[in-house]
C-alpha cells in the first residue's frame, strides 16, 4: 500500500478556483472591459423561438423607453438603461424597500441565423419586448455523395 500524503488545503484551493472560473466574466484586472457588467439590479427576461423569430421580454417597470439602450453587434445583444429611484433622503418614513432602482445591463449571446438589421424593440406596460427575426435564406444545405 502507498501511503499518500493529506493536502487539507487542497480542496479549498480547488474551490477558489471554481470560484474564479465562475465569476471571470465579471473579473475586472484584466484589460478587457468588454465583458464587465456594473449594474444595481438585473431585470428577469422571457426567451422565445418562434417560427420566423426570436423574442426576448425582459420585466422593467418604471423603465421610461427613452432611459433603454439596445445593442446588437458581434452576435451579442446588450441592453443596458436606468430606473430612477429615490434618494436616501426620500425614503425616510419607508418600512421597507424592495423595488431596485438605478442601472441594469443584460447581454446575451444571438444565434447566427438571427437577422441583426431587422430587430425591432417596443416597451408596453413595463415589458421590453425585442424581437429578433431570423435570416430568411439558410446556409446550410444536403450534399449528395456520388459514388
Amino acid at each position: 500500500m502507498n501511503p499518500t500524503r493529506y493536502e487539507p488545503w487542497h480542496h479549498i484551493h480547488h474551490l477558489r478556483k471554481e470560484l474564479d472560473r465562475l465569476f471571470e466574466p465579471y473579473n475586472t484586472t484584466g484589460d478587457d472591459q468588454s465583458s464587465v457588467a456594473t449594474c444595481d439590479w438585473i431585470p428577469p427576461v422571457d426567451i422565445k423561438e418562434e417560427k420566423d423569430r426570436y423574442v426576448l421580454r425582459a420585466d422593467i417597470p418604471g423603465v421610461d423607453p427613452k432611459d433603454i439602450e439596445i445593442i446588437a453587434e458581434n452576435g451579442i445583444l446588450t441592453i443596458r438603461g436606468n430606473r430612477p429611484g429615490e434618494t436616501r433622503e426620500n425614503r425616510a418614513g419607508y418600512s421597507r424597500v424592495e423595488r431596485p432602482c438605478g442601472s441594469f445591463y443584460r447581454r446575451f449571446s444571438l444565434p447566427d441565423t438571427a437577422d441583426l438589421a431587422q430587430i425591432a424593440a417596443r416597451s408596453a406596460h413595463g415589458v421590453l419586448e425585442i424581437g429578433i427575426p431570423k435570416l430568411t435564406h439558410t446556409l446550410s444545405r444536403t450534399i449528395k455523395v456520388e459514388g
